[in-house]
């Protein structure tokens, strides 16, 4: 007879001391690779080939300039919505593999779609990229939920960095493939609208191709808490694990401040880096090529310039780095309205490349400061949680703004807005407090609301 203490119930489901070369993490990683082409396509050929193809200005009007940011910030409300309630069916049933493969699949079967329906099924394609969009948001939520399950504390940082490489890989990867495919086109004699539909097809067949380690080897550690829970439970329930963690951080005064502050400057970033494609297209006649060697270029030094932006903030404090770096896209968002040649754009993506990976890792080591080792992976997941619910707004500056206007330079001014807003609330922050602040709420907790009385 089997021993009862070694039943299913109760295995030790402890994260294992990985190498980067085991079968689940190179899954892991590889589906970094794979979706980083939605990232990079996203920020080039898709916004071109909705705006100018999909919905041309002949027909649309200035409703062609703001159609991409408004489907992207629908796209992104509705994702809000979703994700916390998928994740909490996902964590209930142990189910994060299924529907990581599931909206992977979706995802990259909509981008195809784009590529094959014909430019006049205006809505069609407009629904696959809205289906698209909202299913990279779905999947990369379960991807980032895998690597606790895939690396222990001391691992942790090694595994994500690794993920991130793949990431930054394979996204350049299908660019250059995508410059490869416009070239033969072009000595074909093909059109831009069967450059742009191939690349679209390129898309979802990356996507969903590089998505099949996952399939093979990626499967959940974790045993499921509730496989019969019914939808609407599984809603009650995430709503009162969100509603949980708002009223827990409470508790840290300066930590919300900061979550606030991230939430509009993260938000005018991503819309800058999502939507500038339009205006150089637009106003400064940027071929897709052209596009695709910025965003390759942006990538490299992307990468590069984050550590320079470490060394900043282990010596100089993260703070003021963190400040240092706002300003300088205060700076450059100023600065669009003096870019007239092609030369003065590729500068100013030169600057973005330098401050946007470095912004990034140091908010996201403020955050980490400032949050008690006991609510690490709740209150990441609402930081994740939140700025997906935000993200929405800026796209709906931005594509407002075009509309009243009919300018692009005028529309990404209007995101200083945002930004100043962030830059605000940065600037109440005493990060040395806040990490006061979490340390004395672990020691009296006190009452929902009551805020914890700081120790000297």
């Amino acid at each position: 007879m089997d021993n009862p203490g070694t039943s299913l119930q109760s295995v030790n489901l402890a994260p294992p001391r990985p190498s980067l070369f085991t079968r689940p993490l190179f899954a892991w990683a590889m589906y970094d690779w794979a979706n980083s082409a939605y990232s990079t396509f996203t920020i080039t050929i898709v916004p071109i080939y909705v705006s100018k193809f999909v919905f041309p200005e002949a027909d649309w009007g200035r409703w062609s300039g703001a159609a991409f940011p408004f489907l992207l910030s629908f796209a992104a409300f509705l994702g809000a919505i979703m994700a916390p309630l998928i994740g909490a069916m996902a964590d209930a049933r142990a189910s994060k593999a299924k529907w990581l493969l599931g909206t992977a699949f979706l995802g990259s079967a909509f981008a195809v779609a784009m590529g094959l329906l014909p430019t006049e099924s205006t809505f069609a394609v407009a629904a696959c990229f809205v289906g698209m969009a909202i299913s990279f948001e779905l999947s990369y939520g379960m991807y980032n939920a895998f690597l606790p399950e895939l690396a222990d504390e001391e691992r942790m940082n090694r595994v994500s960095a690794f993920g991130f490489a793949c990431g930054y890989v394979g996204g350049g990867l299908a660019l250059l493939a995508m410059v490869a495919i416009a070239a033969t086109e072009k000595g074909w004699g093909w059109s831009d609208t069967s450059q742009l539909r191939t690349g679209m097809i390129l898309l979802g067949l990356w996507w969903g191709g590089f998505s099949l380690p996952a399939l093979l080897w990626l499967r959940d550690r974790a045993l499921p808490r509730n496989s019969a829970q019914g939808f609407v439970p599984t809603a009650r329930q995430a709503f009162r694990e969100v509603r949980g963690t708002l009223v827990s951080l409470r508790l840290y005064r300066l930590l919300a401040t900061f979550l606030i502050g991230y939430l509009f400057y993260n938000d005018c970033i991503q819309t800058v880096i999502t939507n500038a494609s339009l205006f150089a297209e637009k106003d400064l006649k940027f071929t897709t090529e052209d596009l695709i060697k910025l965003v390759l270029m942006i990538q490299f030094v992307a990468l590069l310039g984050s550590i320079p932006c470490g060394w900043l903030a282990d010596h100089w404090g993260a703070k003021r780095t963190l400040i240092g770096c706002l300003l300088i896209w205060a700076a450059l968002i100023v600065s669009s309205l003096f870019v007239k040649e092609q030369s003065h754009f590729w500068a100013m993506g030169f600057g973005v490349a330098l401050v946007l990976g470095g912004t990034q890792a140091v908010s996201r080591g403020i955050m980490a400061t400032m949050t008690p080792p006991a609510k690490t992976a709740e209150f990441f997941g609402f930081f994740n949680l939140s700025s997906k619910a935000m993200s929405f707004l800026g796209p709906l500056i931005f594509g407002g703004v075009y509309l009243l206007t009919g300018e692009y330079r005028t529309a990404i001014l209007s995101l200083i807005v945002l930004l100043a807003i962030g830059f605000a609330f940065v600037l109440f922050v005493d990060v040395d407090k806040g990490r006061q602040e979490a340390l004395a709420a672990i020691r009296n907790p006190g009452k929902p609301g009551e805020p914890p009385a700081l120790t000297r």
